[in-house]
């Protein structure tokens, strides 16, 4: 099983996952071109994909979905109110019904010898989900645009091989920046965004011995930076109330622009 980042923040999301026979996106946020020239360099054409998994119809997510899909009919699963709001979005043209299949929380589905499981996050999009991926025993959660987390998030995050976590702001430079008030308070609110200590938090409930990789995502270009992130995460695995030390687990922080390297999950 393997998990690599094409691009993330907030300028843009697409995140590859799959196993030796399946192939599948979650969002495709970024132009069709980049999307494509990320597959390619992880070997695969973008004929080969078998599904485009979308969790929410914000346009950082959702860009490239209308010319991928077309141009290879590829199949798009999200929830009813995803569909829902991706139709009614200007900007990604006609996408055919049919390439649309819905899913439901916490109702798992196969594509081929993978098994997908939504959850539910809080943010504010019609019906936004996270995905949780499954090939044989291995798992792998991927988990951005959450305002807040509680018990329901820890626990459906729990015995993950990877987890791709949002570590969107650091607080005090949103406070600070450019953004107009009501911005703020809706990245900052129970539908926004998670700030670096509160990804570090979450994370800290959800260890465990057997999880080899954190991928920290969705960083925001004005009001974080990949090392604030790095470091306010560790530090808080580090202080929490849990058994570890952020050197117990390889941490990495998804570039925005630039493709990950390639997580293999054996």
């Amino acid at each position: 099983m393997r998990l690599c980042s094409i691009a993330s923040g907030s300028s843009g999301n697409c995140i590859y996952v799959g196993s030796e026979t399946t192939h599948l996106l979650v969002d495709v946020g970024i132009s069709g071109k980049r999307t494509e020239a990320g597959l390619n360099l992880l070997g695969i054409t973008t004929d080969e994909l078998d599904g485009i998994l979308v969790t929410h119809e914000h346009a950082d997510h959702i860009n490239g979905l209308g010319v991928i899909s077309r141009k290879y009919g590829i199949p798009i699963f999200a929830t009813p109110g995803t569909i829902t709001a991706i139709k009614n979005t200007s900007g990604i043209g006609k996408i055919d019904s049919s390439l649309f299949h819905e899913v439901s929380e916490e109702e798992k589905f196969k594509i081929k010898d993978l098994t997908v499981n939504p959850m539910k996050i809080s943010h504010d999009a019609a019906q936004p989900v996270a995905y949780r991926i499954a090939y044989g025993n291995k798992k792998v959660g991927i988990c951005t645009d959450l305002g807040i987390y509680n018990e329901y998030t820890v626990e459906s995050l729990k015995g993950m091989d990877a987890v791709f976590l949002e570590a969107n702001h650091d607080v005090n430079m949103l406070q600070v920046g450019p953004y107009p008030y009501h911005l703020k308070q809706r990245i900052l609110g129970d539908r926004g965004h998670l700030s670096n200590e509160n990804s570090g938090r979450l994370l800290g409930r959800i260890l465990h011995d057997r999880l080899k990789y954190i991928i920290l995502g969705h960083l925001s270009k004005e009001n974080n930076l990949p090392e604030l992130a790095y470091e306010a995460v560790r530090m808080e695995i580090t202080m929490g109330d849990n058994p570890y030390n952020a050197n117990d687990f390889p941490i990495m922080v998804a570039d925005r622009s630039e493709v990950s390297p390639v997580i293999n999950i054996a």
